[in-house]
């Protein structure tokens, strides 16, 4: 790994002074734990990226007034099964009583409490329920990695299984860990999905350099995530840095703030990948690989295009070497590039195979193409020859189950 940055196990409780609960509210779901929470031991600086919808939730108004406005917090909140999005002035009445229920039994300023929803939109969330489970977790905070386990597990929707990684590196002989959790299966597109991503440091950065290396993260991590082409109403990345590890702050950008970007980069990829490789009714990781592009502009428009085309997903669910499909969407993507110089290639742990060579088919072995498709995680990489840019997106392949799993999400 770059920088001697290593990733482990472990989550938002890996690094210095923070700690975890979870807690089964009955929100909505009556047979699992549906509320976490994020707790640091001292204020932290944060940074935080929202939806692009014009249609945002209560919690990311709430979130954004934090971030922006005071750029301080101490506590993440967050409940699943009610989204609470469309909701109203109730919504955000919502916010200040979860805040205000925490900051009371935790001796902190209520404005430095995030919260956060996910779930389905329109309904109201009882307010009783969501007071008691903060009450109960505020009780139980806990440092262990289980407890920061238990919490990534709280906050899945239709999600089948929790998403959390750490990493670890080494600034001024001190070992600094970024920890992160998320959540994400479904409503999923490119600039900002139905997700949320909890990701705690206990670096100490400053400010301003805290929300630009994580706006910069984000553009090539979760923004290049597609599953189903619908941009959500509550979509939110939150990082909170506590400055636990005892570094020289970061203050400027140097060498320091280039191994703190990559590890957070780091991070996030890996917490992509896993929402991408989790979507919903998906057997498959689609990645898709743009090379020899002129700009990363036009290799991010030509990796996004490929990665949401329904017709490329299916054909990545039955296992079929369509190649023609991939070409097409590079050329209704709004990128130009000579299509007679294309060069595609399928990869995945069953091996690799050449399909195309300048735009026609290599005659390739259809079993073989067939037999490399079968593996659960797929790669078609594509090599314009323009110039030396890349980019990569992730998504999966769409399947029956997707239908069957939002024809009754809300029952």
């Amino acid at each position: 790994m770059p920088d001697n940055i290593t990733l482990t196990e472990g989550g938002v409780t890996s690094p210095k002074g923070f700690m975890a609960a979870a807690t089964a509210a009955g929100i909505k779901y009556q047979d699992r734990t549906d509320m976490a929470m994020i707790f640091s031991q001292v204020p932290c600086h944060v940074a935080g990226t929202f939806t692009t919808n014009v249609v945002k939730a209560a919690p990311v108004k709430w979130d954004q007034h934090i971030v922006y406005d005071i750029g301080k917090a101490q506590v993440v909140i967050c409940n699943s099964g009610i989204a609470n999005a469309c909701t109203g002035q109730e919504g955000m009445d919502i916010c200040e009583r979860t805040a205000g229920a925490a900051a009371g039994i935790l001796g902190i300023d209520p404005s430095h409490v995030l919260v956060a929803s996910t779930g389905v939109i329109g309904m109201q969330i009882p307010i009783d329920k969501i007071a008691a489970g903060t009450k109960e977790m505020s009780k139980a905070l806990d440092g262990s990695v289980e407890a920061g386990t238990s919490a990534a597990m709280a906050i899945m929707t239709t999600d089948t299984r929790k998403k959390e990684v750490c990493a670890s590196f080494m600034l001024d002989g001190r070992t600094v860990t970024i920890g992160g959790m998320c959540k994400g299966s479904g409503m999923i597109h490119p600039n900002m999905c139905t997700m949320l991503s909890f990701l705690t440091t206990d670096a100490c950065i400053s400010r301003p350099l805290l929300q630009e290396a994580l706006s910069t993260v984000v553009k090539d991590t979760y923004n290049m995530v597609s599953v189903d082409g619908d941009t959500s109403t509550n979509d939110t990345v939150l990082l909170l840095a506590n400055g636990k590890a005892g570094n020289t702050e970061i203050s400027e950008k140097g060498r320091d703030y280039e191994i703190f970007l990559k590890a957070l980069y780091m991070v996030n990829e890996a917490l992509a990948k896993k929402i991408a490789g989790d979507g919903e009714g998906a057997t498959a990781l689609f990645e898709v690989k743009i090379v020899g592009a002129s700009t990363h502009e036009q290799a991010v428009t030509l990796a996004k295009s490929v990665v949401s085309s329904s017709l490329t997903k299916a054909a990545i669910y039955g296992h079929d070497a369509n190649w023609g499909r991939i070409l097409c969407a590079m050329g209704y993507s709004g990128a130009s590039f000579d299509p007679e110089k294309v060069d595609l290639w399928f990869s995945s742990e069953n091996g690799e195979i050449k399909i195309i060579e300048n735009g026609v088919s290599t005659g390739y072995d259809e079993k073989e193409a067939t037999r490399i498709l079968t593996a659960e995680a797929v790669t078609a990489v594509a090599d314009i020859k323009e110039g030396r840019e890349t980019a990569t997106a992730w998504g999966c392949d769409l399947t029956y189950d997707y239908v069957k799993i939002n024809a009754d999400y809300r029952s």
